[in-house]
């Protein structure tokens, strides 16, 4: 599949995944607005009808107290005396009327009786009909008294009710306000309008003066605040202010869209399986290209001394070609020299085999660092002045010992001297340094070159396998891209580390970096996991 086939589907795909996951988190706050505009409505709701049952409750508290006191007075009128012909100490009065039309005759004429036998009781009437003919007319005249009387009374009560309700906002709202009867009723009202969550509140006066709070108060939550004006029709400066909030109120908003989570929870999951999906699509595809380099360079690689050793071989079972001592060693240094070659390219892929197969046989034993170096320095020294540069050595450590395989320690810098030379620039000298020093617990080994160097992202990935810097035609220099991959391996299974640096043409330095071998160690055999590394 093409990387730009890939490509679309991923945008697609992860384009899907987003909008989806979108509208999950789009759905869950309008759900969450809903039902906080829901609760809103609900304590607001509650709050008013507490504050109205507060005002009731005041108002039936001295409507009370003033018929209480009137009562009082007329029993004590009624000790004094009563008047005569009242049953029982009651007040009777009479009265007299008639009904007369227009002309000034008269159609009827009634008595009109008033019994009170207590203050708090209503006038109680009797009718008593002298004429009965004329009904209709004495009902009428009848009406209109009794209208004036209480429009006249009802006018009284007001002006009774107004002085009782003025009188009592003339009181600081400590004295009006029953705090335990208001905590009951607010607490009655969020219950019969669907919340049942913690709450604290507190009453101020208009200037802000706090003369209650309820004795649990927490200030968590008060960044939500409700508030509610206490006796709306007193004059401004006589309310009161109520003021709640709900320390638990957004746990008991989301309480309703717990459901969701797990659904965007998934989402996510699946958001991320997608990416992780998409990312090995691209490192197989990577690797699949690499590994097409790799056969197309080890066929390159191969076919080389597979040809020598051929023409080599022709040459020695051709007849007209004259077999002269000289000849034949010619002819046989080269097919040793070339079959050398090959075994060595074989034997590089074989040892990555063993790696594959995630198992290699290593020999671990006592050696110094010093020693080899400057030995691998003189074996390379022939190569390195062929490019017309040299190989200069820095030994410095003091304590040179390390506990490792020799013959893969050796390898290890052979492969790093070897890549110097091969990414020197063209037709330059390349110069590389060898250095060993000592740190507290460490020993260091770098090599150091003058070659092309690599861009940064190139040196991120040089220890991986079958990768190779490009540097225009890809057989330009030789190689499987299995060198640094084979020396991070053999260095991870020796506990030791590597790290490069470079430049893009002023060149590569590797540093190894080993432990300090204190004890030593008998020889042994030791089998590894690299898994376990």
């Amino acid at each position: 599949m093409k990387k730009k086939t890939i490509w679309i589907i991923a945008i697609i795909m992860g384009t899907s995944f987003l909008i989806l996951l979108f509208l999950q988190l789009r759905y869950i706050q309008e759900m969450a607005d809903m039902k906080k505009e829901q609760f809103d409505e609900s304590v607001n709701r509650a709050l008013y009808q507490a504050a109205r049952n507060l005002e009731l409750n005041e108002t039936l508290r001295f409507l009370e107290k003033d018929v209480n006191e009137t009562e009082r007075r007329a029993y004590r009128k009624d000790s004094v005396g009563t008047r005569t012909g009242a049953p029982g100490g009651a007040i009777q009065t009479s009265h007299q009327y008639s009904v007369t039309g227009k002309d000034g005759t008269m159609y009827s004429s009634f008595e009109l009786k008033t019994i009170e036998t207590k203050p708090s009781q209503m006038p109680k009437a009797m009718i008593l009909h002298n004429d009965k003919n004329s009904l209709a007319d004495a009902s009428k005249s009848l009406q209109e008294i009794v209208k004036n009387r209480y429009v006249y009374q009802k006018a009284l009560l007001d002006e009774v009710v107004y002085s009782i309700l003025y009188s009592a906002s003339d009181k600081p709202l400590k004295e009006r306000i029953n705090f335990k009867m208001l905590d009951q009723d607010l607490h009655a009202e969020l219950l019969n309008n669907g919340i049942n969550i913690p709450y604290h509140f507190t009453v101020s006066t208009q200037d802000g003066r706090e003369v209650y709070r309820c004795p649990d108060y927490v200030d968590e939550g008060s960044e939500y605040v409700y508030s509610q004006v206490l006796f709306r029709n007193d004059p401004q400066q006589k309310m009161g202010v109520m003021k709640v909030h709900f320390p638990e109120m957004d746990r008991y908003i989301y309480s309703s869209i717990r459901f969701m989570i797990p659904a965007v929870c998934f989402t996510i999951v699946l958001l991320v399986t997608f990416i992780f999906t998409i990312f090995v699509i691209f490192r197989q595809k990577r690797y699949s290209e690499i590994k097409n380099d790799f056969i197309n360079n080890m066929t390159h690689e191969l076919k080389t001394p597979i040809s020598s050793i051929s023409l080599a071989a022709q040459m020695l079972n051709d007849d007209v070609v004259t077999k002269s001592p000289a000849m034949m060693k010619h002819l046989g240094g080269v097919i040793n020299d070339e079959s050398k070659r090959l075994r060595f390219l074989v034997e590089k892929v074989l040892q990555m085999s063993l790696f594959d197969r995630r198992k290699t046989i290593i020999k671990k034993r006592v050696l110094n660092l010093n020693d080899m170096v400057d030995t691998i320095a003189n074996t390379f020294t022939l190569r390195v002045e062929h490019t017309g540069g040299k190989i200069f050595t820095d030994i410095n450590a003091k304590v040179p010992n390390i506990y490792a395989d020799e013959m893969h320690f050796q390898n290890v810098i052979f492969n790093l001297l070897d890549n110097a030379v091969k990414y020197r620039k063209p037709d330059q000298p390349v110069d590389i340094t060898i250095k060993t020093w000592n740190t507290t617990n460490h020993l260091y080994l770098s090599i150091q070159d003058t070659g092309l160097g690599m861009k940064k992202e190139d040196a991120r990935k040089v220890f991986e396998k079958f990768y190779r810097v490009h540097t225009g035609n890809v057989h330009d220099v030789k190689g499987f891209g299995l060198g640094l991959a084979y020396v991070k391996n053999i260095l991870d299974l020796h506990k030791a580390e590597i790290s490069v640096d470079s430049e893009l043409g002023k060149g590569t330095k590797f540093t190894i970096k080993l432990p300090i071998m204190r004890d030593e160690p008998q020889e042994h055999i030791n089998k590894q996991n690299i898994n376990n590394k």
